[in-house]
């Protein structure tokens, strides 16, 4: 292949094994690149890990997300950016059972992974587990009161910002809320977010249009479709009714569509509904199409292994704000935000 590519061995290596740091032109290291597919060459991913000292795998650890479906897409991005820099995602999903995840996490170390993704079905403030603190790490979809630990996840404040946006821009001032009572970091930030656009166009805050219930079983699809509906017969009296709601999550929204049934009330014609998650299922199940913000699963998956990458290249990278990212969530528009009704 040397003699083909009219370049040493050592430069063919250099190239082939991806090695930093040495002076190779664009132009050498795609010829050698092609002619190494010309002719089907397959580095030996086990001699380049033994050269390197890594395992050439990545550890994902979650608690749910490999059977929830919505969520599912967090691995798919993890396992994608993995697979572009040549590495294999082991993922493990422990069903929220402490036992499990400790004697997990101690057969991936027991492999050498070089670093490890510890992922949450669902934003919230974790502690990230004692065996983990001695091997790189990035939280994905989950915070930690520690700030040196490197994490991913949704900026909740745009998101929750950019849904009650899309109701103002329609023309609505009066704006209700539905939320769960639990005390997520996903909850602060939307709030904080609604606040935020309603500040913007000189509406004062109003917590009687905020309404707020527990789901239970909590984080399910009964238990947030009953809390949504619950919140929303709270808030659609005839009184001082809303002219839109903003749902702490899809699901919640799918129970606002049926109070707003019961009530007699069209959506959007009487009530424009947004939502949150872009939960496909729910969102193209109901009707009219549910307007959404979507949770960026896939990036935050894809920049999770990013991150873990540039921990485990950059020995020594010091810890801070640089190793914590917020990614933004995307306005979907269907059918279910118009303009308000005349009243």
């Amino acid at each position: 292949m040397a003699e083909t590519a009219g370049v040493s061995v050592t430069t063919v290596s250099h190239i082939l094994n991806r090695v930093e740091g040495k002076r190779i032109s664009p132009e050498t290291r795609q010829r050698v690149l092609r002619i190494a597919e010309e002719l089907g060459y397959a580095p030996n991913g086990l001699a380049r890990g033994l050269r390197l000292q890594r395992s050439q795998t990545i550890g994902f650890v979650s608690d749910e997300i490999a059977t929830t479906p919505h969520a599912g897409r967090m691995i798919l991005g993890a396992q994608e950016a993995a697979a572009a820099e040549g590495l294999v995602l082991l993922v493990v999903n422990t069903s929220g059972d402490a036992g499990l995840e400790r004697t997990s996490i101690e057969m991936l170390l027991q492999r050498q992974v070089d670093g490890v993704v510890y992922a949450a079905m669902y934003h919230r403030i974790v502690d990230l587990p004692e065996s983990l603190r001695s091997t790189p790490t990035v939280l994905l979809d989950a915070g930690s009161s520690d700030s040196s630990v490197p994490f991913v996840v949704p900026d909740e404040v745009q998101g929750g910002y950019a849904a009650v946006r899309e109701l103002i821009d329609h023309g609505h001032r009066r704006i209700g809320v539905t939320v769960q009572t639990v005390g997520l970091p996903a909850r602060q930030g939307r709030l904080e977010g609604y606040r935020k656009a309603l500040a913007e166009v000189g509406v004062a805050y109003d917590p009687s249009l905020v309404a707020a219930e527990t789901a239970v079983p909590f984080n399910t699809v009964g238990g947030d479709v009953d809390a949504g509906y619950r919140a929303a017969r709270r808030l659609l009296t005839p009184e001082r009714r809303p002219t839109a709601l903003f749902c702490f999550n899809d699901r919640m929204a799918a129970g606002a569509y049926r109070a707003a049934a019961e009530l007699g009330l069209s959506v959007p014609g009487d009530l424009s509904v947004i939502g949150f998650d872009n939960q496909e299922l729910v969102c193209e199940s109901v009707h009219p199409r549910l307007s959404t913000v979507q949770l960026p699963h896939y990036e935050m998956g894809a920049r999770a292994v990013a991150q873990l990458l540039a921990l485990t290249r950059t020995p020594g990278r010091p810890p801070g704000p640089g190793n914590q990212e917020l990614l933004p969530c995307p306005l979907v528009a269907r059918a279910s935000v118009t303009s308000p009704p005349r009243l």
